[in-house]
């Protein structure tokens, strides 16, 4: 049992699939980004700067059970996240085409970035070795830029209430 679980550990760890997002911790400035979100508007964020937390959250495809589960979690409980000065950002290294079919086919009312080059997924250190997309990560930034949580335990179905919880910690 323990050389299967040392192999799947492995494995996972191969694909980029366990362990903390690569360097970015509690307590650092978020690395900066811009990038299109799914109607081609650019989302920097700077622009949110004294103005709203940031729940950052990466996955690895558009259309796939768990990112769907995820964001629509998200997309269920945005009223309660900004009511808690919040706003939500998906980011995926899915271009802007796939972003808006998948925001369109679930009704997503927030934003999601594109990142086909990976620069935000890789500032954050969550791109996946083996097969190049992000893992499933989430940042929770303060209004200053400043990280203060690092979540890569995610709770697809329930990860509004997750963030929210947080969220009504950190305040």
């Amino acid at each position: 049992m323990l050389r299967r679980t040392g192999v799947a550990m492995g494995i996972f760890s191969m694909l980029g699939m366990g362990g903390e997002a690569a360097d970015i911790q509690a307590g650092m400035p978020a690395p900066a980004f811009s990038a299109q979100d799914q109607h081609g508007k650019t989302i920097s964020l700077s622009q949110f700067q004294g103005k709203a937390n940031v729940v950052l959250y990466f996955y690895p495809k558009d259309d796939t059970p768990g990112c769907t589960k995820q964001a629509c979690s998200l997309r269920d409980g945005h009223g309660a996240l900004l009511a808690a000065g919040a706003v939500v950002l998906g980011v995926s290294a899915d271009d802007v085409k796939s972003h808006k079919a998948f925001a369109d086919k679930f009704n997503l009312n927030f934003s999601i970035l594109a990142d086909p080059d990976k620069k935000i997924v890789d500032a954050y250190g969550v791109r996946m070795p083996v097969l190049g997309i992000a893992r499933r990560v989430t940042f929770i930034i303060d209004r200053k830029g400043i990280v203060r949580r690092v979540l890569t335990e995610v709770d697809t179905a329930g990860h509004d209430r997750q963030v929210l919880a947080i969220l009504k910690e950190l305040s």
